[in-house]
């Protein structure tokens, strides 16, 4: 199993940036992929990036947002710049494991861009 934890969630200004971390501990060996997710009120869950054989963004986010991993922390960092009211959103981190491994969620961290 895995167990993730996210951290780096705030209330911040539109254009402002943000850096969300995401720190992965257990069966951390098994881990080929990282990712993140958000989900806005009312909304689904939706793919913001992902780390893995190769790298995926989402459309509204290409450009702007950045995401990285130090293997050597078992960390994912998604660098958020030029930050819209539309960003805000609870952002989940996700880790995809080898074979039938699965995928684990973390609990999620509270992104607010105010306008």
């Amino acid at each position: 199993q895995v167990q993730l934890v996210e951290s780096g969630g705030a209330l911040v200004q539109s254009g402002g940036s943000l850096r969300l971390s995401c720190v992965a501990s257990g069966s951390t060996f098994s881990i080929y992929a990282m990712g993140w997710y958000r989900q806005a009120p009312g909304a689904e869950r939706e793919l913001v990036a992902l780390s893995g054989d190769d790298t995926k963004y989402g459309d509204s986010v290409k450009g702007r947002f950045t995401i990285s991993r130090d293997n050597t922390k078992n960390t994912v960092y998604l660098q958020m710049n030029s930050l819209k009211p539309e960003d805000t959103a609870v952002y989940y981190c996700r880790a995809y494991l080898r074979g039938s491994g699965g995928n684990y969620w973390g609990k999620g961290t509270l992104v607010t861009v105010s306008s």
